[in-house]
């Protein structure tokens, strides 16, 4: 919501500076986005006279116009349509920054002419968005006059954020209202008169849809002059971003934008036979105000004639009605269209227009025969023309229901001392009307104003007069806790999952805070996406499906930084995925995912693997207490995982992780480019850890004899896993054994088909004595044979 301060004061009479402006809206709730000075950002620009015209003498589209600036005569090339002898227009010299375009004026032949400066659109000054020709600027003004100064934009405009609960706060007259309220000025905005009937009406309305539109006023206007609004209105819509386009259209935007009223202007002599409020029905459609062609569904309210739909009510008007510059009878349209309605027409057909965004927050229904007489008077005096009779259909909602309230409660729930008629004034002041509840009773009778809605009890009052007395006052104070409090101990899903998030983060991973959502074709690429996982009401159109787990999200993320330069990306998530609706279906994960792109450079370090992803998936389950040694490896990975460079960590049949490269399918289905390496941890399928005992963690041993190591070489099927031989070699022994590496594995000509070599290190630590020749050969051939018993294979001569 943008407004400028002189607009501000026209309803606030306040000698405040801007800054205390932006400091008090601040600190009563409004949230102030930016100040923008636009009369500092045209510093370089002024006005400026055509002299002449005449065609470019090597370019059809192009005139070279001689120009009076305040620089002197100077000779300018145009190429826009409307250049013409006697045209005032904005004038930018050499070495000027044109922010619309980017560009820095040099002094460069265009086309073997010179141009000695530009003259601008409003798009390449950020005016407006017209870039079909030069601006056409007031013939009175003084050639040299500063731009800012000529278009009355040396007004600083202020931007805001308004949140859902206050629509009010999307009309200039509701932001005012509050300032007064917090002792910034007086509100001065004007009380609207009606304005009486010239004639009797013969216009013809009925309202179908009463649940879409529960009020409806209309007025017909006859006899107005759909001219060029006059400066002083153009001004103020280029001041805030609004291109003007007549005054017609240019009032209802200005209704919109000061008092937060929507008003919508038919052609009345365009409207045929009864000007109807309808459902839509199947297969309709209609051409909007903004060019585009949308079907209509019976879930949406429009607006009809006997020829079909004119617009959506709340939302767009259709080009088959709107005004023009020939239009002389007129139908103002100022009605109550349900929020839910009007929100979901929106969502359905992409439009976010003003009226749209105002009516799917709820606008003022109070307001609407007043907003209707307001614009008949701004209609009448700068257009001319005689009105009827209004007319009406439907009843306006009932007010927001009363509440009592004990001025106490200030103190009560906010901490400050705000005595009861100071309490009263506040409200009074925000629109609010307050009566006692009896003779005897200090509580107040609160009745809300139609415009807030959002008020429901004693606590948002309570927040009113807070924020207006100033949120500052409150006392800074620790929350009370019950006697004998104490936190809940924290889960051992939970308490895994933070160690494991600090374990995988010193790896040299970043954490990442991805949507538990995405897009389904992601989803069914990673093994999920069933219908029963679609997002009824997704927040965005490619966030529709829950995900069956946080790789999908991490990966798109890591190609992201990869694009942007950053290719070495590796990113890792604690948090859910989702498999089916059951309970059991939302499992606790660590995923991480790695584009391992090393740099180009013969020093760098070799291209990563599933090794290095299986090293680190092991550091982070030995970290959070998973029982390493026990787990089995397997390559029965699921099918988004590359055969032969995946595989799984089970404990039992239940499996524990994932790790290894993902598959170029999958990959392709996200538009992340391959290879790419990853693992996945389900960590409530790790057991429980044992109760502890007395003492947590056994004494370290101390050992003085120095640890010792053989080597081992087995031929096995090819079909054999490392991890199953190693795992037999370190059994073989659990008193003396210590750590069994695989330090090479053999394929080649001196192996027969089918079969390969794998070399072990197994470590022997001594604790009672030093191990004689006859202590290592027992336990050598305590290998041997646990390793042949295994695995089916035999020692290597």
């Amino acid at each position: 919501m943008k407004f400028t301060v002189s607009w501000l004061k026209e309803h606030l009479a306040t000698d405040a500076s801007l800054d205390d402006i932006v400091e008090r809206m601040t600190m009563t709730g409004l949230e102030v986005e930016s100040v923008e000075d636009a009369g500092a950002k045209l510093g370089a620009f002024t006005v400026a006279r055509i002299i002449s015209a005449a065609k470019h003498p090597n370019a059809d589209k192009l005139q070279v116009c001689q120009v009076e600036t305040k620089l002197g005569n100077l000779e300018i090339v145009c190429g826009a349509p409307n250049a013409r002898a006697g045209l005032v227009t904005a004038f930018a010299p050499i070495g000027t920054y044109i922010p619309g375009s980017g560009i820095t004026l040099e002094p460069k032949p265009v086309r073997g002419v010179v141009s000695n400066g530009m003259l601008c659109s409003g798009a390449e000054l950020e005016l407006d968005t017209d870039a079909d020709g030069i601006l056409e600027l007031d013939p009175e003004l003084k050639v040299g006059t500063p731009l800012a100064e000529a278009l009355h934009l040396n007004d600083p405009v202020v931007d805001i954020e308004v949140t859902p609960n206050r629509p009010d706060w999307l009309g200039v007259s509701g932001i005012a209202r509050d300032l007064a309220a917090a002792g910034l000025g007086k509100q001065t905005t004007k009380p609207i008169l009606p304005v009486p009937p010239r004639f009797e009406s013969n216009l013809k309305v009925a309202n179908d849809d009463p649940d879409g539109c529960p009020f409806y006023g209309a007025r017909l206007i006859r006899g107005v002059k759909n001219d060029p609004s006059p400066v002083w209105l153009q001004q103020r819509l280029r001041a805030v971003g609004l291109r003007p386009r007549s005054i017609l259209v240019d009032i209802t935007n200005l209704m919109s934008l000061d008092r937060a009223r929507p008003i919508h202007v038919f052609d009345a002599d365009k409207v045929k036979g009864v000007l109807r409020v309808r459902r839509g029905k199947q297969g309709e459609s209609y051409k909007a105000l903004d060019g585009a062609v949308y079907e209509v569904t019976p879930e949406m309210c429009c607006n009809a004639d006997d020829s079909g739909v004119l617009g959506l009510g709340g939302v767009m008007g259709g080009e088959s009605s709107g005004v023009s510059d020939a239009t002389v009878n007129v139908i103002v349209e100022s009605a109550y269209f349900d929020p839910v309605r009007s929100h979901a027409t929106g969502r359905a057909t992409g439009i976010v227009s003003d009226a749209q965004y105002r009516f799917a927050r709820g606008v003022d229904p109070a307001f609407t025969i007043p907003g209707l007489e307001l614009t008949t008077r701004l209609i009448l005096d700068l257009c001319g023309g005689e009105p009827a009779e209004i007319v009406t259909m439907g009843e306006l909602p009932a007010p927001p229901q009363a509440i009592t309230f004990d001025p106490d409660r200030v103190h009560a729930l906010a901490g400050i001392e705000v005595k009861p008629t100071r309490v009263r004034a506040v409200l009074k002041d925000l629109g609010f009307e307050t009566s006692a509840e009896g003779q005897s009773s200090k509580k107040l009778i609160v009745q809300p104003p139609t415009w807030r809605r959002d008020i429901e009890g004693a606590a948002d009052l309570v927040e009113e007069v807070a924020r207006i007395e100033g949120f500052d006052k409150m006392p800074v104070l620790a929350p009370p806790r019950a006697a004998g409090f104490r936190a809940p101990p924290a889960s051992v899903g939970e308490s895994r999952t933070r160690i494991g998030r600090r374990a995988t983060a010193s790896l040299g991973y970043n954490e990442a805070i991805t949507w538990s959502f995405c897009p389904r074709a992601h989803a069914q690429a990673f093994g999920g996406g069933a219908e029963e996982m679609l997002v009824s009401n997704p927040i965005a159109s490619d966030l529709d499906c829950m995900r069956p787990s946080a790789l999908p999200n991490l990966l798109v993320a890591a190609q992201r930084n990869a694009d942007r330069g950053f290719e070495d990306a590796r990113l890792f998530e604690a948090g859910p995925a989702y498999r089916d609706t059951t309970e059991t279906g939302q499992l606790r994960t660590i995923a991480a995912a790695w584009l391992a792109r090393p740099p180009r450079h013969w020093r760098a370090a070799p291209q990563p693997d599933i090794f290095d992803v299986k090293r680190d998936l092991l550091i982070v389950l030995e970290a959070i207490g998973a029982p390493v040694a026990s787990l089995q490896t397997s390559n029965d990975a699921p099918a988004h995982w590359r055969p032969g460079r995946a595989g799984a960590l089970r404990l039992g049949n239940k499996p524990v992780a994932i790790f290894g490269e993902i598959h170029p399918r999958a990959l392709k289905a996200i538009g992340v480019e391959a290879p790419a390496l990853a693992f996945e941890i389900f960590v409530d399928a790790l057991p429980q850890p044992r109760a502890k005992g007395g003492r947590s963690k056994p004494p370290l041993e101390r050992l003085d004899l120095q640890p010792l190591s053989r080597d081992f070489a087995f031929i096995v099927d090819d079909s054999v896993a490392a991890a199953e031989l190693v795992r037999a070699a370190i059994g073989a022994d659990k008193a003396l054994i210590v750590d069994v590496a695989l330090f090479d594995v053999y394929r080649g000509e001196r192996m027969q088909p089918g079969k390969k070599s794998l070399a072990i290190e197994v470590t022997l630590q001594p604790r009672e004595k030093t191990l004689t020749d006859a202590d290592i050969e027992a336990v050598s051939a305590k290998v041997v044979s646990a390793v042949i018993k295994a695995t089916g294979g035999a020692l290597r001569g």
